[in-house]
């Protein structure tokens, strides 16, 4: 077993050093975790409502502890920690309705002859035992996400958080136990890359559920074998700004999709591609907005942009800007740095093969994209290993239609940004950007399976 620090991304301090799990704790979490399938089979659909409801309540009155333990762990400013839990919250009362309402069918076998008078009751039931991996930009509300819906479908869990999330994990997972969930119905472990590697692999894991990047992805299906993949990844997602846009609006969608969370969320507004008659107006207006953010210290209430979660991923994202620039980029406001705190960067005129426009860049910098034609907007934005979301800012009806069908992403947002979520709406995208949907309904259905009895 190796040691894992905690750094706080913004003073650098050491939060907690701790041993991270090998093999053998991952054979004593599952052989609990088999032992709880038979109390979830015994648990009715009402009283895993009600768990789920007393957790909401929880996640509610435990909620600036939850936001400061992400804020000192992540960087992300405390505004939007507590924004996180708020939704952490809506995932859980939603996940706590959805275990009331899993509805399966009824089939008359005379559909198609022979007769044969009989009837199919077609129900959902548990897949049996879920391994959910959840990424550090978003720890409570992604765990959420996985946690809510895999115990509302009657299934037992194994919680693999980022290491940087030991102490928010801890706290979300104390918080179910005090709902009334099982220690041997969910259980917590931080593997080092063996372990996990294990886990992945291990025969009473019936389901993966991950979020995070590519590679890991990629290793997870070949070590997976045979079993149910859930995999919610990256993103390159466009902001699409028409001549009719509503400016102001637009302007406030980039900021606060972009430079949110230190830009690093798969949904992010990653490439704007801004229509060459409101160009200059455009850019006015976001570069005057870019400036008048504050930046620095996560824990400040009115601090809009903190820290990158470590010094890797500040230094990859500096390399990019300053990679663009020397292309020929032109810096329009930000392209500053003080430790692992990146200013909110707007640049123009970035080659479209530019590693910070052809791949995703999870950081606060923000291409702009001039163009006369949405055709070229189109090609652009298919012409990419992502298609997660996308957004428009437009009153052309047919034209977001247009956009809608032809664009190869799982949502296409009509005057906002590609950020846009709500916890009990279908997410997730095409091609690299993912497998399968979370939406705590959809995310119930992608953790059970269909079985049939005939009468």
């Amino acid at each position: 077993m190796s040691d894992y620090q905690i750094i706080n991304p913004f003073s650098g301090d050491l939060i907690e050093e701790y041993a991270l799990a090998g093999r053998e704790d991952v054979d004593r979490a599952l052989a609990l975790l088999v032992q709880g399938r038979e109390r979830q089979a015994g648990t009715p659909a009402f009283a895993r409502s009600d768990i789920l409801l007393r957790l909401a309540n929880l996640l509610l009155e435990r909620k600036e502890e939850l936001a400061r333990a992400i804020t000192e762990e992540t960087g992300k400013t405390i505004s939007d920690s507590r924004v996180e839990v708020d939704r952490a919250y809506n995932t859980a009362l939603a996940s706590a309705m959805e275990a009331r309402n899993i509805h399966g069918e009824a089939l008359d076998s005379d559909a198609f002859p022979p007769q044969r008078e009989r009837v199919g009751v077609v129900l959902w039931k548990p897949l049996g035992t879920v391994l959910c991996i959840t990424p550090f930009n978003f720890p409570i509300n992604i765990a959420m996400h996985k946690i809510g819906p895999a115990f509302a479908a009657g299934n037992t869990i194994l919680f693999k958080p980022g290491p940087q999330n030991k102490r928010s994990a801890e706290l979300l997972v104390q918080l179910c136990y005090d709902a009334g969930m099982d220690e041997s119905v969910l259980q917590m472990l931080i593997p080092d890359i063996d372990a996990t590697s294990y886990a992945v692999a291990h025969p009473e894991v019936h389901a993966v559920n991950f979020t995070g990047g590519t590679a890991a992805a990629n290793a997870i299906a070949t070590r997976a074998g045979y079993k149910k993949l859930l995999f919610e990844l990256g993103g390159n997602d466009p902001l699409i700004v028409m001549e009719d846009a509503d400016l102001d609006a637009a302007v406030a969608a980039a900021i606060n999709q972009r430079f949110a969370t230190a830009g690093q969320r798969c949904t992010a507004a990653k490439r704007l591609f801004v229509h060459a008659g409101v160009y200059d107006a455009f850019a006015r207006k976001l570069v005057a907005a870019t400036e008048a953010l504050k930046v620095g210290d996560p824990s400040e209430e009115d601090t809009f942009v903190g820290p990158l979660i470590h010094t890797a991923a500040a230094d990859e994202v500096e390399q990019r800007i300053s990679a663009a620039v020397a292309a020929g980029a032109r810096v329009l406001a930000g392209h500053k740095r003080e430790g692992n705190v990146l200013w909110p960067t707007v640049l123009e005129n970035v080659p479209d093969d530019a590693a910070l426009v052809a791949e995703e860049t999870f950081g606060p910098v923000m291409p702009l994209r001039r163009f006369d034609d949405v055709e070229e907007v189109v090609s652009l934005v298919n012409d990419c290993a992502f298609g997660l979301q996308a957004g428009v800012f437009t009153q052309n009806l047919s034209l977001a239609k247009m956009l809608f069908n032809r664009l190869d992403v799982g949502l296409l947002a009509v005057n906002d940004g590609p950020g846009f979520r709500a916890e009990h709406f279908p997410f997730g995208g095409v091609k690299e950007s993912g497998v399968g949907r979370e939406g705590v309904r959809y995310a119930i259905r992608e953790m059970s399976y269909q079985k049939t009895l005939v009468i």
